[in-house]
């Protein structure tokens, strides 16, 4: 059995730390840089007792959540039983992490099924035929959840699981029946130190292409870099991409996208030729010049814009770091906006499909904000670039493209809308303070979208020039004209959004001796827009209102 410990090393081993070690009775028989080393070493001594082959560490230790605890009480044989992956990966890095994965021997559906009982959490087949179940634990209303995820082994044995995942990193396990030892067959402990993400194999990539996207997400996420042969791998396995599911695709690319260093991540995606092959409509982008007050090409600019965007969110997130909002301009957003934090931080988490976060919708919508100003360029004689129109078509090609990544109905009009409408906050603050009669419309047109909308064009706007931050008075008046319809949206919804009618369209009939048809509509659209003013404040004021209306005065 091969096994990395968890407990103090004996002081005759930490001679061998970084290598692997065959013992016999006790006894170093053999040590390697590898396993097969350490056991051909051992050969040498022609002991027929069987070597005990294990990897010592150097000192790497690690804090497992308390919830294995629990979940080992509930499985019927631990010793059949391992956490593998990113759960052992963030242990070692004493990142709390809430998602964890469990490989066991035999019926992984079954086994979760047992445990969810026992725990009195919610459980979800997720795949029949690979044994896969599903555990969400859900402890404290307002703390997310634990899911757990149990699979049957990946091949004969733990060591075959762990060789054919993807990186070193997510190749380690921990024995529930011995939770103090760590298998590392692939040395990922070393990788991790070392700031590293390597493939297990060297068919890794080509075995499964979106692993690459997966590269550079994880990259990101923990500031690490790619080994010089993975990073080959992904760029000659480019290509490859295309034959995996759009909706693998579309999940990854979103985790990417949304992730730490999102400018960063896509331009390793570009470099990498995954970007290329996975949305092809960007690269157009590049060298697409525009007028002043842009400093930046097209594609400079939606890279910058994704950033800050990044940057916005984060800065509005219950976890801001209050260094950052020591910067000026991101400093007047969290002072201006941040009342409306937690409410803005729950619309972002909220789903419109499955488990995919609206942050997710936004952030990909950002980054075809522009998509086609390739297409809708003019130049005026005088020299001014103009991209007009870009706003709608933008908006249709962002719903084809959400469409050919398989994403809901739902998301896809989303996508549509915020980038249909992008453009509309930054029109209303340079007209000073917006109306409540503007506000009503800018909402009535782009729905809870316009929640979105909002912060898109405070990123927009700081992604115009390469010389952050945008001019002091434009920025303070667009911020104050975001915090207004804000204000609107979560705190005045029902009398500057959705006002309650005073009147219905069977009392316009019927008062106004008028027949079915859109008239009707268009008289209660005026009404509305009256009771958000403060013209219209009970039924009386609407039917006078109305009848002016008809009248044409």
């Amino acid at each position: 059995m091969d096994t990395l410990s968890n407990a103090p090393i004996p002081p005759a081993l930490t001679a061998y730390a970084g290598r692997w070690v065959a013992l016999i009775k006790g006894q170093v028989a053999g040590t390697g840089a590898t396993r097969t080393e350490a056991l051909a070493s051992a050969q040498i001594s022609q002991s027929k007792a069987q070597p005990q082959v294990i990897f010592v560490p150097e000192d790497f230790p690690y804090e497992l959540p308390e919830i294995i605890e629990r979940v080992r009480a509930y499985i019927p044989q631990p010793e059949n039983a391992w956490l593998v992956g990113g759960a052992v990966r963030d242990a070692m890095l004493s990142r709390v992490g809430r998602d964890l994965d469990f490989a066991v021997k035999g019926d992984g559906l079954a086994v979760a099924r047992r445990v969810a009982e026992a725990l009195q959490a919610a459980f979800y087949p997720l795949d029949a035929e690979r044994g896969m179940g599903r555990i969400i634990l859900r402890e404290m209303a307002d703390e997310p959840p634990f899911t757990l995820d149990f699979a049957e082994l990946r091949g004969a044995d733990i060591y075959a699981d762990l060789a054919a995942r993807d990186f070193t990193l997510n190749a380690m396990a921990v024995p529930l029946a011995a939770p103090e030892t760590l298998l590392d067959p692939l040395r990922g402990a070393a990788d991790l130190r070392a700031k590293l993400i390597r493939a297990c194999a060297p068919d890794s990539i080509t075995a499964d292409p979106v692993r690459g996207l997966r590269a550079v997400r994880l990259a990101a996420q923990f500031n690490f870099k790619i080994e010089k042969e993975t990073r080959a791998a992904i760029k000659a396995s480019a290509a490859e991409i295309a034959n995996v599911s759009a909706e693998r695709v579309r999940d990854e690319l979103a985790r990417c996208v949304s992730g730490p260093q999102p400018a960063a991540t896509l331009r390793a995606l570009d470099w990498l030729g995954l970007l290329d092959m996975i949305l092809p409509e960007l690269a157009a982008l590049k060298g697409v010049t525009q007028s002043p007050p842009h400093t930046m090409d097209v594609w400079e600019h939606t890279l910058t814009v994704v950033a800050r965007l990044a940057d916005v969110i984060y800065i509005l997130g219950p976890q801001h770091d209050m260094d950052a909002a020591s910067d000026l301009t991101l400093g007047l957003v969290s002072v201006r906006l941040g009342r409306y934090r937690h409410k803005i931080t729950r619309h972002l988490t909220e789903a419109l499909s499955s488990e995919r976060p609206t942050r997710w919708i936004l952030l990909l919508a950002a980054l075809l904000h522009d998509a086609a100003k390739p297409q809708t360029r003019t130049v005026d004689e005088d020299g001014r670039i103009r991209f007009l129109g870009h706003e709608a078509a933008g908006a249709k090609l962002a719903a084809e493209v959400f469409m050919r990544l398989k994403f809901s109905a739902d998301e896809v009009k989303r996508a549509h809308t915020i980038v249909a409408h992008h453009m509309r906050p930054r029109q209303l603050s340079r007209e000073g303070e917006p109306s409540a009669r503007a506000i009503y419309r800018f909402f009535k047109d782009t729905g809870p979208a316009g929640v979105e909308i909002i912060l898109l064009s405070l990123a927009d706007l700081m992604g115009k020039s390469g010389s952050y931050p945008p001019p002091q008075t434009e920025w303070a008046e667009h911020v104050a004209a975001c915090a207004k319809m804000l204000e609107a949206y979560f705190e005045k919804r029902e009398t500057a959004i959705a006002p309650k009618p005073f009147i219905t369209g069977d009392d316009l009939m019927r008062e106004l001796n008028l027949p079915p048809g859109p008239q009707i509509g268009q008289l209660l659209e005026a009404i509305r827009e009256a009771q958000v003013e403060g013209r219209v404040t009970d039924a009386k004021d609407a039917l006078a209102l109305a009848r002016k209306v008809q009248l044409g005065k």
